[in-house]
């Protein structure tokens, strides 16, 4: 079955062709056929497109909105000079699926898309009114232009987290606002811990009952996960991607008393201080130069800066903390799990966030944890660690498709 994955916002569409079935997932076998993103649409938008194994190329045309870019890459995906020999017309693209943000309480696990669903997912723009719009229009755009006859699958990245307890997602807070207004934790990200925790008990041949591991996703978005028994029972991120962990540009925890009292000291909207908070805060509010964690470790050793060291430091002391309140919540875990483009990349991260663990059991090896980069997966502590740490590159785009493939064949996902 070869799957369309769309990944759309309200000015960025994200796509790929990934070819598998039920029998290949079964063997964890597929083919990436094509991959690519339309960016700044609504303008001259920048379109790149790579093939199976070949060149990423780049141009730029101009780009109405979703629905023109969705067409965009039908086009290109189907056309004989796209490089994929397995699909010649759009009848061969068999499936599409889509990634949404947010389902709410009401979408537990991946679901085939009827207008139902659509209504579903709308009702949930409240929860996530800076995406699900976005991922909605991506809906209609290619239910409009596949027509009925190509089943569409919505993957949520809520979803996976729907399994906490409601001692895990229950704010502190007067329990009418809850009933009224499903003020709680959803957390995000959920794809990707998922498929973590899925590879994670492929690389250990044990069944998903004994899947007692802390995921770590870092990348500019940042969210830690406690999965024990194989299901979430814990999340760093809240109602919104703003809690939790400190990131590129959010801030993650802090004292709520703060929003009113910057509003009051600047003279600021809640919204504004709000947006402060999501785009401005983080690594970049911190160091005042760069969300990019790369460039403050380069600031770091080059240069001996103060406020560079102190976003890292920070940053890597939060993560530290999560791990060591998940391990109590959890009675203790088999292993941490490093994945997205800090913990995948990052041997001098992950060493620091590490660092003060031994008395856990957590002895990590230098020499596995500066050899895991670029993708490689694999155990970075030593052999014999009490709690193991492993690097476990992730593939949210992978998961979907294999969902897809699963609803529209009728089995169950979960």
């Amino acid at each position: 079955m070869n799957v369309l994955v769309l990944n759309s916002g309200s000015s960025t569409v994200k796509f790929q062709v990934i070819s598998t079935d039920a029998e290949l997932i079964a063997q964890h076998q597929f083919r990436r056929l094509a991959r690519g993103s339309v960016e700044r649409i609504g303008g001259e938008a920048i379109l790149t497109f790579a093939a199976e194994n070949g060149e990423k190329h780049r141009s730029t045309a101009p780009m109405r909105d979703v629905r023109a870019a969705v067409d965009y890459i039908l086009c290109k995906v189907t056309s004989g000079e796209s490089g994929i020999d397995e699909i010649k017309s759009i009848a061969d693209v068999h499936a599409v699926g889509h990634r949404v943000v947010h389902g709410g309480e009401r979408f537990t696990h991946s679901v085939l898309i009827t207008d139902e669903v659509v209504h579903g997912i709308e009702d949930c723009i409240e929860l996530a009114p800076l995406h699900n719009p976005g991922n909605l229009k991506g809906i209609r755009a290619a239910r409009e232009l596949l027509g009925a006859g190509v089943p569409q699958v919505a993957v949520f990245d809520t979803a996976f987290h729907q399994t906490l307890p409601d001692y895990a997602y229950i704010y502190a807070i007067p329990y009418e606002f809850y009933r009224r207004h499903h003020i709680r934790r959803y957390g995000f990200h959920g794809s990707s811990h998922r498929y973590i925790a899925y590879r994670y008990r492929l690389i250990r041949s044990i069944p998903r009952t004994e899947v007692n591991i802390i995921t770590l996703h870092l990348g500019n978005g940042c969210s830690a996960a406690a999965i024990r028994g194989g299901y979430s029972i814990d999340t760093s991120m809240g109602l919104t991607p703003l809690e939790g962990l400190v990131m590129g540009t959010r801030s993650g925890d802090l004292d709520p008393a703060i929003i009113d009292f910057l509003a009051s000291k600047e003279g600021l909207t809640t919204h504004e201080v709000e947006n402060v908070l999501n785009k401005h805060s983080g690594l970049l509010g911190i160091s005042g130069l760069t969300n990019d964690l790369r460039d403050l470790l380069a600031e770091a050793n080059e240069h001996d800066d103060r406020r560079a060291r102190l976003a890292i430091t920070i940053f890597c002391y939060r993560v530290r903390k999560y791990i060591g309140a998940y391990l109590a919540a959890m009675s203790g875990a088999d292993a941490i799990v490093f994945a997205g483009g800090i913990g995948e990349n990052s041997p001098e991260v992950r060493a620091q966030i590490c660092e003060g663990l031994q008395w856990l059991g957590l002895e990590l090896d230098p020499e596995r944890n500066s050899a895991h980069v670029d993708c490689r997966e694999g155990m970075i502590s030593r052999d014999g660690s009490r709690l193991a740490a492993y690097v476990i590159p992730t593939d949210e785009e992978l998961l979907i498709a294999y969902d897809t493939v699963r609803c529209v064949a009728g089995d169950q996902v979960s």
